[in-house]
């Protein structure tokens, strides 16, 4: 009798292990990607980017987007293939999905729970779309992910702290979506973290010290919330960042001084639109490697350290509107040694109280630089002719300073110009015939000095310069 009750276990376990096993086959993987379709809308009429989808003999290991092993579907990448519509929850059947890429869609609607039953996920990308409500609680049951990418969609809600049960996590990012509340103390504690971009959401309150925490991190992007409160020290201490983005939020405090020792990496820092006080801090200028060093608008006082000699990889130097001061002729020396940047091409200096005299040394400045604002100081003196060498230059401003003499007709090689602001000095003289040769030219103001003589209209709005200048200038 116990023979027979054990024959019968065993046909029953048999059974069920291969009712399991036959539970989910490519046949069903099949039925659930022509049930995603089902749900899914092609946004341009002329292009069927799901028409090899069909219900036939098919495989769908050939289908467009999909890649297959051993006969499962272990990948879908449907990226960038003009698609509406809704994920739909059968997402769900596709038990052996490693990685799901939906992103640069138009897909809306929330992310159905059911992407919690993909305990294979390591890859979940569904950024650039129209997603709404909240991150699916059970998102947590994807042990496996390693990386998370929500980005400009609609989701709300506050962060949840499920999130820190991703052990494996390494990039998250959730920016410009509408999360709100605090930064979860949890996500401190995923310490696999690489990557973690929060920017554009309405989170409010400080930034956990916790953070600190992440010895992994390398690019930390915060900006455009409504934070506040001092930056923690331990922040600072995070040796292995590489990319500190802080912008657009209510943050005080004195930047540190040491921060070019405690961050050696960094190749990226952007503090702009806060409340920051202090100086620049030298250390700064001590980081060799560093690309784009950005703080304007905010309460820094003090001078331009010394140092700019050594960032040859500077690409954007952005220190405009506070309250940096220098004086005598020599004061925009500084200017000089950013020659050494050869990549650079973003340079803003405008906003605050520096005196001095262009330097002949502008000119050699990188070839490579596009953009370069110097108005709002007290900059007096003559334009250098050396600034018709910036041939890349498409927006030139020197407004609203003390600039006086002429305009150098040197101006005219600048043929990349779109942008050329000069108001509010003491200029004089003709207006030169080359500047007729700047054919991209679309925006002059020239108004607030004493220039007289014709305007040279060819390729630029001659009539919006003559408006802002008709008490000067002669037609």
């Amino acid at each position: 009798m116990a023979f027979f009750n054990y024959t019968i276990i065993l046909s029953i376990a048999i059974f069920f292990t291969i009712s399991s096993a036959t539970q989910f086959t490519i046949d069903t993987d099949k039925q659930a990607l022509l049930a995603l379709k089902s749900n899914f809308l092609s946004i341009n009429s002329y292009t069927t980017p799901l028409s090899n989808w069909l219900n036939d003999h098919s495989s769908p290991c050939n289908w467009t987007g999909v890649t297959c092993s051993q006969q499962r579907v272990v990948e879908l990448d449907l990226s960038g293939m003009g698609l509406g519509g809704l994920i739909s929850p059968h997402i769900g059947n596709l038990s052996f999905l490693t990685s799901l890429l939906l992103q640069n869609n138009q897909l809306s609607g929330p992310i159905p729970d059911q992407i919690g039953k993909l305990f294979r996920l390591n890859n979940l990308n569904v950024s650039f779309n129209l997603i709404n409500g909240e991150i699916p609680t059970n998102l947590s049951r994807c042990s496996d992910l390693v990386n998370l990418d929500l980005m400009q969609n609609q989701i709300s809600g506050n962060i949840p702290d499920d999130l820190s049960r991703l052990s494996k996590l390494e990039r998250l990012n959730l920016a410009r979506n509408r999360f709100f509340g605090q930064i979860p103390l949890s996500i401190t504690n995923i310490s696999s973290l690489t990557y973690l971009n929060l920017g554009t959401n309405s989170l409010i309150g400080g930034i956990p010290s916790e953070l600190g925490n992440l010895r992994n991190l390398r690019i930390l992007d915060l900006s455009i919330n409504n934070l506040s409160g001092n930056v923690p020290q331990s922040v600072y201490n995070m040796s292995s960042m590489v990319y500190l983005v802080l912008a657009d939020n209510d943050l005080t405090g004195d930047l540190p001084t040491n921060i070019g020792f405690s961050l050696p990496n960094l190749l990226g820092f952007n503090f702009c639109f806060n409340k920051f006080t202090g100086s620049i801090p030298s250390s700064l200028h001590n980081l060799t490697r560093i690309r784009s060093i950005r703080m304007s608008w905010m309460f820094l006082e003090g001078s331009v350290p010394p140092g700019l000699e050594n960032l040859q990889d500077l690409e954007m130097y952005n220190i405009g509107y506070n309250r940096i001061v220098s004086n005598g002729d020599d004061g925009l020396s500084f200017l000089t040694s950013l020659t050494n940047a050869t990549r650079l091409s973003y340079l803003a200096i405008d906003g605050n109280l520096l005196e001095g005299r262009i330097p002949e040394s502008i000119g050699s400045l990188s070839k490579d630089l596009t953009k370069l604002y110097m108005g709002g100081n007290r900059i007096y003196g003559r334009i250098p002719a050396s600034i018709g060498k910036l041939r890349g230059l498409k927006l030139l401003n020197l407004s609203h300073n003390l600039i006086s003499g002429e305009i150098p007709p040197e101006i005219g090689m600048l043929t990349y110009l779109q942008e050329l602001e000069l108001s509010g000095n003491r200029l004089s003289g003709n207006i030169p015939v080359s500047i007729g040769n700047l054919e991209k030219l679309n925006k002059v103001s020239i108004s607030g000095n004493k220039l007289v003589g014709s305007f040279p209209f060819q390729g630029i709005n001659w009539w919006e310069a003559y408006r802002q200048n008709s008490r000067n200038l002669r037609i």
